[in-house]
This record gives structure tokens, sequence and C-alpha cells, in this order.
């Protein structure tokens, strides 16, 4: 790995936000940190090209936490992928375990900033989400 911690970040949140999956593969296999912060204070996760759902499932799958609010706005990226209507996207959030029930900084939820309101595709999908596989598994051990 090249440079210092704070620059191999800053490269994959960069690679991130260009939806380079290539690039965001091969500094995670160097062995970026996929919760490491940018200048900015921000995840890849939190920065990446929300058109991008491969980008999103390769740093999951790495590791990233989809629940880690932005230090400014308190947005999660699944607000940010509902308020831009990218659906694939955020299906690719809801089954990797990002909650859609958590408000952002101001108390909204996702379904509250949703592109095309409560009706639209994103809404639709916000108000009556796909039951995520495992799901009922995981609610039987929790009653017993």
């Amino acid at each position: 790995m090249e440079g210092s911690p704070r620059s191999d970040v800053d490269r994959l949140c960069s690679a991130a936000a260009r939806g380079d999956h290539e690039e965001v593969k091969k500094l995670l296999d160097s062995g970026v940190d996929p919760n490491g912060t940018n200048a900015f204070g921000r995840t890849p996760l939190q920065v990446m090209m929300l058109g991008s759902p491969r980008v999103a499932e390769l740093l999951l799958r790495r590791g990233a936490d989809p629940n880690r609010p932005d230090p400014r706005t308190g947005c999660l990226p699944v607000h940010d992928a509902a308020r831009a209507g990218f659906l694939e996207t955020l299906a690719v959030l809801h089954r990797a375990g990002a909650s859609i029930h958590l408000p952002d900084g101001r108390g909204r939820l996702p379904l509250d900033v949703a592109a095309g309101g409560p009706h639209g595709a994103v809404g639709r999908y916000l108000r009556d989400p796909p039951s995520l596989p495992g799901a009922a598994g995981a609610a039987e051990k929790a009653e017993r």
C-alpha cells in the first residue's frame, strides 16, 4: 500500500465517488479500510456514486457500515439513495443491513425524502420493502 492511510482512504473515496469499481476493488484488496474517512470526514459509502450499485455492493461485502451517518448532515446512505431515486442502490444497501427506519439529522426517514414522494417507486419500496433472506430466521431466533 502506497502513501499514508489518509491519502489511501481519500483515493478510495474518490474512486467510489467516480463509480470506479476496478479501482475500488484494487484499493480494498490492498488493505484500505472501507470505513475509513476522507479529509472531509466521510466514508467511501457516504460519497459513492449512487448510480453504481456494484460499487456499493463491493464496499458492503468488504465491511462498509451502511448505517453510519454523515458527520455533517446525519444522513445515511439510504437517505441519499432514496432522495436521488436510485432504487437499485437503495435495495443493495437494505439487503446489506442498512436500516430504512433510522432518521437523518433533521428527523426525516428515507421515505420522507424519497424521490417521487411516498407513491413513487422508491417510496413504494420503502413503505413495503421485500422480505430479506434470513429475516424470518432471525425473528424466530429472537423470539426464543
